[in-house]
C-alpha cells in the first residue's frame, strides 16, 4: 500500500511539473529540444557501434610458414579475410606457404579485417625471351626488363657501331628472330655489344642509394656490367626489396672502361645510406672538376700543337718563297 501510494504521489508531481512546464512555452520547447537532442545522440552511438562492430577485436594469428589453404580456414574462423598480394619463388620453401603477411600476427585488428600475404611460388615463372640483337644497348636492356629479364653479362667487341648489340646468347646458344626461349624470371642473358677502340670508355653512374633492381639497371644502361653483389647481415629474400645500395666498388662520376663490373653493397640502415651518399657526392664533384681541369687542359695543349703547326708551316712557305725567288734570280743571271 505504501509503494502504491509514493507511485501516486511521484505521478502525480510529474503531471504537476509537466503542467508548469506546458505553463512556460519558451521552457517547454527548450527541454522538447534537448530531449530530442540526447535521443539523436544516443541513436547515432548505437548506429555506429553497429557499423563499425565495436568490441568485436580480433587478434591476427601468425600466418608464417602455414600453408594458404591452412591460414584461409585459420582466418575464416576468426573472422578475418585473406588477400594473396604477391609471390616469390624461394627454394628452401615449400610451395604455397606464406611467407609474409601485414598486419603482423599479434596485432589487434577488428573482425572482418583484410590480412594480405605473401607466399611461395610452387615454381618460378618462365617468360620468353625477347630478340634485341641490332638494337641499342638501352633499347635491349628495356626490352628484356619489361620481359622480367636482366642482363647476365656485357662482352665488348670491336665494331663501328658503340654499344649496339651484335648478338644475343641464352643458355649458351646465340639467338636468332626465329628462336622461341623461355627461361625462369628475373634471369639474365648475355650480350655482345659493339664498341669503338677510341670511344671504348663511360662514366659511372650513382648507384648509392638505389634498390638493387635500380642500381643494375643504371650500370646496364652506361655499358657496366655486375660484380660481387653483397648483402649486410638481417636481409633475405623477403626484405631484399627495402634494402638500399650503400657502397660501390667503382666511385660515382669515375671514367672507366666499357665492361667494367662494378661490386655492390646493400643495407637496410638508411642513416649508413644517407652517410655514403653524401660522401658520394662530394667525390663526385671533385672528378667532375678533374675530368674538366683535364679536357680545359687537353684543350690547350691541342690549340698549342695547332699553333706550332701553323707557324711552321707559315716558316717552310716563306723559306719555300725565298729559295724560289734565288733560283728565278739565278736563272736570269745565267741567261745574261
Amino acid at each position: 500500500m505504501e509503494k502504491r501510494r509514493n507511485r501516486k504521489k511521484k505521478q502525480g508531481s510529474l503531471q504537476m511539473w509537466i503542467a508548469r512546464l506546458k505553463a512556460s512555452p519558451i521552457a517547454y520547447h527548450v527541454v522538447l529540444i534537448a530531449l530530442a537532442l540526447v535521443g539523436i545522440i544516443v541513436a547515432s552511438s548505437i548506429f555506429m557501434s553497429l557499423i563499425t562492430r565495436h568490441g568485436t577485436h580480433r587478434t591476427v594469428p601468425d600466418f608464417m610458414g602455414v600453408k594458404i589453404s591452412d591460414a584461409e580456414r585459420i582466418a575464416k574462423d576468426e573472422r578475418l579475410e585473406i588477400i594473396i598480394n604477391d609471390s616469390l619463388f624461394v627454394p628452401a620453401y615449400e610451395g604455397g606457404v606464406v611467407l609474409d603477411q601485414l598486419p603482423k600476427g599479434g596485432a589487434e585488428v577488428k573482425a572482418g579485417r583484410k590480412v594480405y600475404v605473401t607466399i611461395n611460388s610452387f615454381r618460378e615463372k618462365m617468360v620468353a625471351v625477347p630478340y634485341v640483337a641490332g638494337r641499342s644497348l638501352r633499347q635491349a636492356k628495356n626490352m628484356l626488363e619489361v620481359a622480367g629479364l636482366g642482363i647476365e653479362k656485357l662482352i665488348y667487341e670491336e665494331d663501328i657501331a658503340t654499344n649496339y648489340v651484335l648478338a644475343e646468347i641464352v643458355e649458351g646458344r646465340e639467338m636468332t628472330r626465329e628462336s622461341k626461349v623461355e627461361i625462369e624470371m628475373g634471369s639474365g642473358v648475355v650480350l655482345k655489344v659493339g664498341v669503338e677502340p677510341e670511344r671504348n670508355t663511360t662514366i659511372v653512374p650513382k648507384a648509392i642509394g638505389q634498390s638493387l633492381q635500380a642500381a643494375k639497371s643504371r650500370l646496364w644502361e652506361q655499358g657496366l656490367n655486375i660484380g660481387k653483389v653483397n648483402f649486410d647481415e638481417g636481409i633475405n629474400l623477403l626484405n631484399q626489396k627495402d634494402a638500399r645500395i650503400y657502397r660501390q666498388s667503382v666511385s660515382h662520376n669515375a671514367t672507366t672502361a666499357l665492361g667494367t663490373a662494378v661490386d655492390l653493397w646493400l643495407t637496410l640502415d638508411d642513416k649508413a645510406v644517407e652517410k655514403s651518399s653524401q660522401a658520394s657526392d662530394k667525390q663526385a664533384r671533385e672528378l667532375e672538376e678533374q675530368r674538366l681541369e683535364a679536357e680545359e687542359a687537353m684543350r690547350d695543349s691541342l690549340e698549342q700543337a695547332e699553333s706550332a703547326q701553323r707557324q711552321d708551316l707559315i716558316k717552310a712557305l716563306q723559306e719555300s718563297s725565298a729559295q724560289s725567288a734565288n733560283v728565278t734570280e739565278t736563272d736570269e743571271d745565267e741567261f745574261f
